[in-house]
């Protein structure tokens, strides 16, 4: 890949960047930017928010702008970002539009910069807000802010530029981003954590501006597959409207928690493991274990009653537990486990012997539960309201000390536990129960 390291003379910061990145590069070492790409340094007269099609004289796959960043709150930081405009073209480009972004390449110098970021320096994402638009080639650009004494420190300089030569881009999972502040923190906390990095990002004060036109344009300068929404940084109206637009778009829609799970799959296999889930349960909520990498998702069903009753009895122990196995399961409205779980092709059947294997011992730990043949018998006790309200017993503080399995005395006459309890019995069967204990 030929790769384009652009700074402006009149800018200190991209000066200092630009010469720390010389100086790495004469003093040699294993930097991957340079033994895997192919650099060109490119310095220009005016001010790199104005340099609209200067992919045009540069001969390049991927631009990197190296600048200051400038901001009325002076804190230290060091930012990336895409370039475009959402409404006007108040520091350069176009009016609503937006340059190719490259989100891996963003991403991959993002966790470098966090990584090496000098003492008392804040790393971010910084939306979408400025030019150049008019370019044909990928770009984004690297800062040093936020004042003089920050574009001038070399040791700044120094972490930027070992950044971007020690930059690894991964497989990411490409997004776009609606919400929250200049400096995007819940994206870029995201993106710090898993493999979704973000492309052009719309702060919370120009979600007024976005028409389904410019989601579009977002989805394409993106190569986004999905977005993220910060619902906490919009009005209930905010978010259904963005909502409701990308649904029509047909972008798919992932929540903060969902991000870090997805990246476990390859895209692909996440959209075929989607599509399934939407088979078993129509509108189900998929939840990612230890499932990773590629492979052919297929359902794998365990006994319903099985499922209803360890997540009566113990669901949160279940769910730690069946962590590290490699399932997807599914939720729906108040039922939290569906009893159909998916998982890969080949594992398939083991995976249905490791779950129901997994319930039954946990119901024979954590309930008054025995073995008959092929049955799981279940016996539970349970505190009768009604039989202690048959009792004399008034409804209150000693429903509770009966609920306990403690006695309580009404009039004089001592009441046990024993006395207002109701025994049930449930046999779940579970052909080759012998298998699973």
């Amino acid at each position: 890949m030929r790769i384009a390291l652009i700074n402006s003379r009149e800018d200190c910061a991209g000066v200092n960047i630009r010469d720390r990145l010389r100086e790495l590069l004469a003093e040699g070492g294993s930097w991957p930017l340079a033994n895997r790409h192919t650099l060109a340094f490119h310095e220009i007269a005016g001010r790199l928010i104005y340099q609209d099609r200067i992919d045009e004289e540069v001969d390049a796959d991927l631009i990197i702008f190296l600048s200051r960043h400038s901001s009325v709150h002076p804190t230290p930081a060091l930012t990336v970002h895409a370039t475009g405009n959402y409404g006007a073209a108040e520091l350069g480009g176009e009016p609503q539009t937006l340059a190719p972004a490259s989100p891996a390449w963003m991403h991959a110098v993002l966790g470098s910069l966090a990584a090496r970021a000098p003492e008392g320096y804040r790393v971010s994402y910084e939306v979408t807000h400025h030019g150049p638009t008019a370019l044909s080639t990928p770009s984004f650009f690297v800062e040093i802010g936020s004042t003089a004494a920050e574009w001038a420190d070399p040791v700044a300089g120094r972490a930027v530029a070992e950044s971007i030569l020690t930059a690894r881009p991964l497989k990411t999972i490409n997004l776009i981003g609606f919400g929250g502040t200049h400096y995007a923190m819940r994206q870029t906390a995201i993106a710090l954590s898993s493999r979704g990095a973000f492309g052009h990002i719309v702060p919370t004060r120009q979600v007024g501006d976005i028409t389904p036109p410019l989601i579009l344009r977002m989805q394409e300068a993106s190569r986004a597959v999905a977005t993220y929404i910060d619902r906490k940084a919009l009005s209930t109206g905010e978010f259904e409207r963005i909502e409701r637009m990308l649904d029509d778009a047909g972008i798919i829609h992932l929540t903060e928690s969902e991000i870090p799970e997805v990246s476990r799959l390859d895209w692909a296999t996440y959209c075929r493991v989607r599509a399934l889930a939407g088979e078993i349960a129509p509108g189900s909520r998929i939840h990612i274990h230890g499932l990773a990498g590629e492979g052919t998702p297929v359902p794998v069903t365990v006994a319903p009653d099985l499922v209803e009753e360890i997540v009566k009895s113990s669901k949160d122990r279940f769910l730690e537990s069946i962590d590290e196995l490699p399932i997807v399961h599914l939720s729906k409205g108040s039922a939290e486990v569906l009893p159909t779980f998916i998982g890969f092709e080949d594992a398939s059947s083991q995976l249905a012997r490791d779950i129901t294997t997994l319930c039954v011992k946990l119901l024979l730990i954590c309930e008054n539960a025995v073995i008959d043949g092929d049955h799981l018998v279940l016996c539970k006790v349970r505190f009768d309201p009604g039989k202690a309200r048959m009792l004399g017993v008034p409804k209150g503080p000693l429903f509770a000390t009966l609920a306990g399995g403690n006695a309580v005395t009404v009039e004089g006459r001592r009441i046990t536990a024993d006395a207002v309890q109701t025994t049930s019995v449930k046999r779940i069967h579970i052909p080759g129960l012998e298998r699973y204990t």
